[in-house]
């Protein structure tokens, strides 16, 4: 029987632990818990999150704001149902239930703001160039763009789907699942030439 106190003790990767992931502005707000029903479960996509995306972000970036993550369904349900950004519970999109699925279907995902690049976003900085980094870095599945502060949401599965969608202009789909960059590597890689360079820090055994 897992307690909250030792479900958020739980260490999912090198620099996170669950209880970062179970705050909840709704939640508090409203007073709807946000405890996983299947804590395993939550656990495990939760940890492929981080140790796949996460990690490699803090550790180039320094520092990354997780904005919401986890989301339990009945928290979610009621975020959808008073129109509070949330998707529906059953949207094969909705990235924010870690505990449900299983093999190919699970999912996990969190709206992060990386403030290394929002302090240059917020000087004019193209959100593409972001996105491309993150396309030709990390082992990504979908990637959703917003305007305040750059914040994306960014999504783990199985089997990366490999979507990048904005909200900010120019708004709509930059790449399709199974597409193609419509610019060639070299191209990218003037994108980001400042960006620091990428690390997955080996740490001592």
């Amino acid at each position: 029987m897992w307690s909250l106190e030792t479900l958020g003790r739980v260490r999912l990767s090198r620099h996170f632990f669950m209880r970062e992931f179970l705050y909840s502005e709704i939640g508090n707000i409203h007073q709807i818990q946000n405890i996983p029903d299947d804590p395993d479960l939550a656990i495990e996509t939760g940890r492929a999150l981080c140790e796949t995306l996460l990690d490699p972000l803090q550790e180039t970036f320094g520092r990354i704001a997780i904005r919401s993550a986890y989301r339990a369904p009945d928290l979610n349900r009621f975020g959808n149902e008073n129109k509070l950004n949330c998707a529906r519970n059953d949207n094969p999109m909705e990235c924010h239930i870690w505990d449900r699925g299983s093999g190919e279907d699970r999912i996990a995902g969190a709206s992060v703001v990386i403030p290394w690049f929002a302090d240059r976003y917020a000087k004019g900085r193209d959100w593409r160039d972001l996105a491309w980094w993150m396309h030709d870095h990390i082992d990504y599945s979908e990637i959703w763009f917003f305007p305040k502060l750059c914040a994306f949401n960014l999504v783990w599965r199985p089997t990366p789907v490999k979507r990048i969608d904005s909200y900010i202009a120019p708004r709509g789909c930059l790449l399709r699942p199974g597409g193609t960059p419509d610019e060639r590597l070299e191209e990218r890689q003037t994108r980001y030439g400042d960006f620091p360079s990428f690390r997955g820090i080996r740490y001592p055994m």
